[in-house]
Order: C-alpha cells, then structure tokens, then sequence
C-alpha cells in the first residue's frame, strides 16, 4: 500500500520487494508488483524474467514459457531468461529441445562461471531421462556447494532472502529426495547420505525463513525417513498448527502415526483429510496411505481394494496431470516416482500376504514394465527378488539381485539381501560375510564399515568385529556411532574390565564424551555404584556453573543417570533429592528451549514428564499420595499424551477410591489412544467395581477377540464371569488363547488364568499342577503362589473358624482321619511361602497375613494364639484393613471367642466393598452369617448371604448356607433350590453338597433327581459314607412302592 501510494515509480523498489515470492499468498501479492514494475518499466527483460519465474512457481508453465520467450526476444544475450526457458521445455517433456538449448548455455558458463540454477537444470534434466542416480547426485551435490556458496558470509538482508531462494532450494531438495530410500531406516542405525545431504540444504532454510510450511514438510519427511519419527511429528504438528488444512501434511502425519504403532490415529489424519477436502480421494497417495493403515488393522481385502483405486488413479491422472517439481503451489502435489511405484509393490505384497501368487507376478510384471529404465527400476528388481524367494524360487531370486552393480541405487540394499539369503537360506557363514567384504572394499566408507562389523558379530566374530570398528573409527574420529559399537561389542563378550578401559581411555577425546553415559551404564550393571557416582559428579561439578542450552540438558540428563544410580544402590532419599534437581533443571531448559531450540520443545517437554513420574513413583512407593497425583498431574501439564502417567493417575484415584476421577482419566486415555490395551482392562475394572458386569464383560471381551494372548484381560474376564455366574462361559476364551500361543503349555499367564478356572470349579489339584508352571515367572509368579498357598490352607474352600456345618458334614462324611494330609499341605504351605518376595506394601502386608494363617492350620493352640497375636499386631497399623480385621475374627472363632470375633466382622459389613479385597470381604461375610445360623438369627444370616450373592453370583457357599437355613426351617423345596445352585457353582464335584442336595430331594419327594444326584457322587468318591445307605436306596425303595 505505501509502495503504491508514495513511491508510485519505484521500480527498482518494487522489483526488490516482490523477490521475497515464494508462498502461494506471498506470489499473488509480488506478481502484482512485478506487474507494477513492468507497467513502469515495459521492456526491462529482468522485470519480465522475473513475471515467468513466479507463473513457473504457481505451476503455470506454459504463460511461464511464453514469458521467458519474450523476456528472451528483449535480451538475447539473458542467460537467466534462456534457462526460464530450458526449466520449462524440461517440464513440460521436451527433453531435445531442452538438451540442445542447455547445452548452449554450457559454453556460455565456462566464460561466466558456474551457476546453481544452471548445474540444477543439468540436474533436473539427466533425472528426467532416467540417467544414473550417480551423475544427479554429482550434479546436485555442485548445485548446492555453488549455491551456498554465493551467499557465504552475507548478512541477514532483503539480499540475504533473495540470494538464499527459498523456492529454489525447495525444488533441489524435491528433486534429492526422489533418490531416498521411501522405507525409514532404522533408528539405530546411521541415515543414507542423501538424507543428510537433504537435511543440510533444509536446516538454514528452516531456521532463517520458520514459517515456510513447505520446508518445515520437506524436513519433516526427511527426519521421517531418517527414522527420527519424533522429530518428524513435532515439525509436522507445527505445520498443521499453522495450516491445518494441508493435504500433504495430514497425509505425512497418518504416516508417522503408523510408523509409531498408531494406526487408529492415522485412520483419523486421513478421516480429517477426507473432511477438509473432499477432492483428496482422486489423489492417488490417499488409498495408498489408507491401504497401509487397513493393512495394519489386518483389512487385506479393503487394503486391496484402496490399491486397487489407487492404480486406477494413477493410470487415469498420468496423461492429466502437470506436475510441478515444487509443491509449495500445490494443493494435492504431484506423486514422486517412488511414491507411484509404492503403490505397485504394496499391491504385490497385498496380493502375497492374501496367497494370490499369481495376482502378485502380474502386478510385479507390470511394474517393471512401468518403471523400465527410470531411476526407481532398481527397487522394483529388489521388490521381484522378494517375490521370487516367497515363492521358494532362491537362485533365481540371487541371479536378480546380483545383477544389481554398485553404481546403481539400492546397491547396498541387495548386498544385504543376498547375505540374508546366503545365511538363512543357504547357512553358509562364509558366503554371508563375503557379502559385507566385498561391500567394504567397493564402497569404503562408515556405512560399510559398520554393516561389515554388525555381520560378524551376527555369526559370533567378535574379535574381527571389534578390529573393524576400530579402524573405521581410526578413519572417522568423530563418529559416534563406531564409538559406540565397539564398546556394545566389548560388553556383550562379557569383557566388561576391557570396555572400562576403552570408555576412560576414550572420554579423554574432547570428540568422545558422549560414551560417558555408556560407561555409568556399565558400571551400573557391574553394581560399582561408587564408580559410577564418581564419573557423574566430576562432570556436573564444572556444568553447574554453565548457562547455554545445551549444557543446560547435558546437566538434566547426567542428574537423572545419578538418580539411577541412587536408586540401584537403594539410596531413597539421595534419589529424591537427585531427581528435585533434575527438575529444576529441566524447568529452566523449558524457559528457554522454544526460543533457542523450537524443534526440540517435544522431546524437553516429554523429558519432564518423566522426569515427575519418576518423582510420582516415589512419592507412590512412600505412601504420600497426594504428592504422587500432584507429580502424575504434572507430568500430564508437560505432555497431555503421557499415557503412562495418566494410567499411573488412574490407577492412584481407583485405589483411593476415587472413582470418579479414575473414570474421566480413562475416558480421556481412551479418547488419546483408543488401542490402549491397559485403559481398556482399567475400564472394565471400573464398571465391575460399579457392579455393572455385562458391561465389564464386553469390555475384555472386545479386547480379547483382538488379542487372545492377553493374560490380564483374560484373568481379569475369568473373575468377573464368575462374579457374574457366567463361569461356564471362560472356557473357549482359554482355548482361544491356547490356539494364539506357539508354546501354551509353557506359557506362565495362560497357566496361571487356567488354574484360576480350575480353582474356581473346585478343582484344586488341577489348580495346584496349573499355578505351579506360573509360580517362577516375574509377572505372574507371585500371584500364583499366594494362591497356592490358599489352596494348601484350605482345599475345600471352608469357612475357616465356622461351626454350623460342622457336625451335620461330619454326621455325613463319618470320621475320616485327614490329619496327615493336613499337615503335608501345610509344610507345602510354608515353603511356598518362603518364596514369595513382595514388590509392594500390599504384597508384603499379605505374606504376614498368611504367614499367620498357616500358624493357623497347624491345629496347634499355642499357635493359633500366635496367629492372634501376630494378626493383632497387624491391626494396630493396618486398623482398616479387611484381610488383617478377618485374620482377628477367625483366629478368635478358632479359639471359641465368638463374641470378640463377631465385633470385628460386623466393623468389616460396615465397610464400603472393595474389589481389590472382594475375597475378603465375601469370607468375613460368610463367617458373620455362620455365628448368626448359630444363635438361630436366620433373617441376619440371609441378608449377608444375599449380600454376597450380590457381589459373587458364583458363592457356593452363601448358597449352601441359604439351603441349610431353609432346610432347617422344614422348606425341603426351597433347600433344595439353594442346594442346586450350591451344587451347580461347585461344579458338582463337592460330595457335602451333594449328600444335602440328594438328602433335600429325598424329603421334597424328587427320587429321581435325588438318585441322579447319589451316582455323580458315588462316580467321582464312591467311598462316600452313608449316601448309598440314607439316601438312594430309600429313593430307590420309594420309587417302586
């Protein structure tokens, strides 16, 4: 506005300023001025070469070629008009005129000397003819030391700016990145050349233009590709924040989300895409990105049909379609020649997995018929060798692959291949390291280097591995990578002094500081703490008086390694006093990161959340909730996303009993990521603390018809069937699991969740044999044995201290001397118990309790009276807890103080239910109602018994106390009701209930039903006393008369 209103014939002003043209909004505004300036100066040719350059970058290449055709015709001598015009025949397809022009312009350079734009060109047009990725790169790699050349040293400027040509750097770098590999490569490993190449042109234009969206993609895809996905995703979220409508950053993003195991996110990228241009369906990279996320979701047949249109778009687009190298102009940019040719080959390999072979070796024929002489033909020969060794056809597949020569792309990539095929296929070591020899000495280098060193120590060669590294590091003094492997290679041969040596022999290298960490490692894992602590502290002394950023994050970094090294050491509190300063540290990182360091924001703010986790665990591990939910709240400040911390949280507010606040933290858990397994188990866990069962059920049962293998889901659906009286229902879930595990029968959490039934059916010994293939394993040992040791204590599942039953079972049974089973059981008891290391205070609380249970079951007086004093110890600092208050009461019922006992089972009826100690809670309900069957207060009895039926529809024994009620009563008809669900919950494998059963048969005047009843007893105990007798032959002789 002010150009044009005060400096009305300024031209020269107005050519400088619309040189800054480059972003879509930015060209129209500086094609108008360089209007203006042709307005004012008709036939100044710069002025109308310009014109043609900005139509050339708003895709516009024929006005653009009829511009530079008339800038030309002003000057004939304008070498960057003659160039214009080269750039767009290139373009446009016509190679010969193009060649014949740029050869011209070749002769005029060796007078003028050497030109980026010029070099670029030559680039551009020996890629378009499909000649070897070698001559491009040598091209581009002058194209860009020219380039940066000219602009060495200029100060920050409109010139600068102008010099710098952000859009022509984009277009080098587009024309670079259709030579990278379209796979990320692994993050451990180095990236390709050519992605360093690319990141280096990009890394001065991010930093001097930040809010150029095309540069921040353009790195983005490069980080992605270096297997950096982190990085990439933080750059790309700074696109979308920015313009939340880009089509190729959605599409980059649902990317990165499935590289990261996220394929519901990158469902939603693609939905957001679909919803904010409808037009992105005729886009051929859409179906091939969702092809690849419904793959993942194990949707063959949709990935299919998403290829399917993804092939027919290309087919039907490729004689439309005008491309522009640059997609700064372009809504839906033109595919890369690698991008087209993912498409065949992630057809093919659709087809493969699908077992159409046939289907496969069509589309493979195509493809190479396709892509014939371009610079991509390379992958499709590899992508056919692959083909070739799934359909067993190995040599064949080795003639493909060698005919790949080390001047083409990829080379290196079939050199691995063929070594792969000569170990695996062939197991021929010799031929497998010859491969990599041959590697080293063609393509000497740090990547050969390091692939040579990795291959023997594949075959266990470590010593000649270790002689590679060392003279690859000889060569390349700074690489860290090298560095770092010889010191895993010393390590993983158990050499540990060596390593040592080699670490401090090396930290003495100003270039080798970095394997500091690696060497506290190794100290750690050597338990030398006092080492490890010394190394730390000699480098934080002379940091802490630093002030640059990076320091700053070296101190953050080394201040959570001592904490480590604290806590290993079992130094609690200089643990915590280690990771406070940590803290501080990191906050005052955080205060300066975004204007020093904007890409690194993420990966500080993800730090600190881990950094307050940590300190959240300890505050846990102390018992100081309310620090632990501050620290977990905290970390969620820093990274909303922290699913650890919110499932940390979560599960904070659900042992409160907060459930309120553990269910909004799930919900939004699952809004994040609606995959996450854990939230989902934490969710069920939910509705069955709220009684809601169904729910719950569905809940594991989604999740376990994805993933049979999960243990925790599938204990966790054992329980609440049961709870529900759905029991019989668990037992395909067991099998499915069966089917999914290679190894079921070694398998510690299918074990452990098939003893869980069998304990549940009344099946002990089962149970017993079950739990004992989990009980050494780390995650489910512990449990297992404490419930083996309950099942040693009490195989029957008796009310430990109850006496209603007592006479009438042995009335029944008759005088059995189990005394010496008893105790063989109890002795299991104690040595079971001897192995149990408790990892937590709970787990810890209950060894004491069994501990004095097992006193318990020693039927001894002194002991029990130790058990009782043991257990009110407990209570005095555990006053609310349910296990230790029903440890008193059956210790005191045992020893004949009914009174006592039943002052502290009625303090427990009065405690809000839990179902972390439901079992508990069921038994001192059950002993509570058995004192009351005792004193004849029946209704009392009954609403216990009703109350745990409410939260264990499964009890047998509330229903076996609810018929010897009504059996009492004389209602042999209702009895015998209770008495079948006694019998159906036991599995019908209890002899006690079933002689009630039978018995109240018998008095209700069912013979028949009260004979079927005797021989499943008498099947499965046929010494049973008295049944035969009492009962079926009475039946029987009231049948026939």
């Amino acid at each position: 506005h002010t150009l044009t209103h005060t400096h009305t014939h300024s031209h020269t002003l107005t050519h400088t300023l619309m040189q800054a043209g480059g972003n879509t909004l930015v060209l129209e505004q500086t094609t108008t001025f360089v209007e203006r300036a042709i307005s004012l100066a008709p036939l100044n040719p710069t002025y109308v070469t310009e014109l043609a350059y900005q139509l050339l970058l708003r895709s516009q290449v024929k006005e653009a070629l009829q511009t530079y055709k008339k800038a030309f015709n002003l000057d004939e001598t304008s070498v960057p008009a003659l160039a214009g015009i080269i750039h767009c025949q290139i373009v446009e397809g016509q190679l010969g005129e193009a060649e014949q022009q740029l050869d011209f312009l070749r002769e005029v350079q060796s007078s003028i000397g050497k030109q980026a734009n010029l070099l670029f060109l030559t680039a551009l047009l020996a890629h378009k003819k499909g000649q070897p990725h070698g001559d491009v790169m040598k091209a581009l790699e002058e194209v860009v030391d020219v380039h940066f050349g000219t602009i060495k040293g200029c100060p920050m400027s409109t010139r600068y700016f102008s010099l710098l040509n952000p859009a022509f750097l984009l277009d080098v770098t587009s024309l670079l990145l259709n030579y990278a590999p379209n796979e990320p490569t692994s993050s451990s490993s180095q990236a390709p050349p050519i992605l360093l190449k690319a990141a280096a042109i990009l890394d001065p234009l991010t930093k001097s233009v930040p809010g150029m969206m095309e540069a921040l993609y353009l790195m983005s895809r490069v980080k992605f590709l270096s297997g950096q996905s982190e990085t990439a995703h933080q750059l790309l979220q700074r696109c979308l924040d920015r313009a939340p409508n880009s089509i190729p950053s959605l599409l980059m993003m649902a990317q990165i989300n499935l590289y990261q195991g996220n394929p519901k996110l990158s469902m939603q990228s693609l939905e957001q895409a679909l919803s904010r241009h409808f037009e992105v369906q005729s886009y051929p990279l859409y179906h091939l990105v969702r092809a690849r996320v419904v793959r993942a979701q194990e949707n063959m047949a949709q990935a299919v049909a998403s290829l399917k249109t993804a092939m027919s778009l290309l087919t039907s687009s490729s004689k439309k379609q005008s491309p522009s190298l640059s997609s700064s102009s372009s809504l839906l940019p033109p595919l890369t020649l690698g991008e087209k040719l993912d498409v065949y080959l992630e057809l093919a390999s659709a087809y493969t997995k699908m077992g159409q072979q046939a289907e496969a070796i069509k589309v493979m024929q195509d493809a190479m018929t396709e892509f014939k002489g371009s610079a991509v033909e390379v992958r499709v020969q590899i992508a056919n060798a692959d083909l070739l060794l799934v359909g067993g056809k190995v040599e064949e597949a080795l003639q493909v692959l060698k005919g790949i020569t080390e001047e083409k792309p990829y080379y290196i990539q079939a050199r691995e291949k063929i070594a792969n095929v000569y170990l695996n296929q062939h197991k021929d070591k010799a031929m497998y390291l010859s491969c990599y020899k041959e590697l080293a000495s063609r393509l000497p280098g740090p990547t050969t280097s390091l692939l040579l060193g990795e291959a023997y120590m594949n075959v266990g060669e470590v010593d000649l591995a270790l002689e590679i590294y060392e003279a690859g590091l000889k060569q390349n003094p700074g690489d860290a990578i090298l560095a770092t492997k010889i010191g895993q290679a010393l390590v993983s041969t158990h050499n540990y002094n060596k390593a040592i040596t080699y670490y401090e022999a090396a930290l003495k290298e100003e270039s080798q500081r970095f394997l500091r960490c690696d060497l506290v490692e190794l100290y750690i894992k050597l338990r030398q703490y006092d080492k490890a602590e010394k190394t730390l502290l000699a480098v934080l002394a002379p940091l802490s008086q630093e002030s640059e950023l990076s320091q700053l994050m070296e101190i953050t970094k080394y201040l959570l390694l001592l904490a480590k090294v604290y806590q290993k050491s079992s130094q609690q509190t200089q643990t915590i006093q280690t990771l406070t300063k940590a803290r501080e540290a990191q906050s005052r990182v955080l205060k300066r990161v975004g204007l020093e360091q904007p890409d690194a924001v993420q990966a500080q703010k993800q730090l600190a959340a881990s950094i307050s986790c940590q300190m959240a665990e300890h505050a846990s591990g102390a018992q100081d909730y309310d620090e632990a939910v501050r620290f977990y709240s905290e970390a969620l400040l820093h990274n909303d996303n922290h699913s650890k911390a919110r499932l940390a949280l979560a599960h904070l507010h659900l042992s409160r009993g907060e459930l309120e606040a553990c269910e909004h933290e799930c919900v939004t858990l699952l809004r994040l990521d609606p995959s996450n397994e854990e939230a989902i188990v934490m969710k069920a866990d939910l509705l069955f603390r709220k009684g809601e069962y169904t729910l719950a059920i569905q809940h594991y049962q989604e999740l376990l018809s994805k993933k049979p293998k999960h243990f925790v889901a599938l204990s966790g659906l054992i329980e609440l069937m049961r709870r529900a009286g759905q029991l019989g229902d668990a037992q395909p879930y067991i099998e499915r699991a069966e089917t999914a595990s290679a190894r079921s029968a070694y398998e510690p959490g299918l074990n452990y969740c098939k003893g869980l039934l069998k304990w549940y059916q009344n099946d002990p010994n089962a149970a017993l044999h079950l739990f004992n293939h989990a009980r050494k394993d780390s995650e489910w040992g512990e449990h297992a044995l404490f419930n083996m040791i309950e099942i040693c204590l009490n195989p029957d599942d008796e009310t430990l201290g109850g006496e209603a039953f007592k006479g009438v079972e042995e009335e029944a049974e008759g005088s059995q001397d189990r005394g010496d089973a008893d105790q063989v059981a109890v002795r299991t008891a104690e040595k079971l118990l001897k192995e149990v290391h408790a990892r937590s205070p709970v787990s810890a609380l209950k060894v004491r309790v069994q501990e004095n249970y097992v006193l318990m079951a020693s039927k001894s007086k002194q002991n029990m009276e130790r058990a009782l004093a043991g257990f009110l110890e407990l209570a005095n600092s555990e006053q609310n807890s349910v296990s230790v208050l029903l440890g008193v009461a059956t210790a005191h019922m045992i020893l004949k103080q009914t009174p006592k006992a039943r002052n502290h089972l009625k303090r427990i009826s009065k405690m809000p239910w839990d179902p972390q100690t439901g079992e508990e809670f069921e038994k001192s309900w059950l002993l509570l109602a058995d004192t009351y069957i005792q004193a004849g207060k029946y209704d009392m009895a009954i609403e216990l018994l009703k109350k745990c039926l409410q939260y264990n529809k499964s009890c047998s024994k509330a229903w076996e106390y609810l018929g010897f009620i009504t059996e009492r009563e004389q209602a042999y008809k209702d009895a015998a009701v209770n008495y079948e669900n006694a019998w159906k919950y036991s599995n019908c494998s209890n002899p006690s209930i079933g002689y009630k059963l039978a018995f109240n048969y018998l008095k209700a005047k069912r013979y028949v039903d009260a004979i079927d009843v005797c021989h499943k007893v008498l099947e499965s105990h046929p010494g049973y006393p008295k049944i035969r007798k009492e009962i079926l032959d009475k039946a029987r002789l009231s049948i026939r008369s």
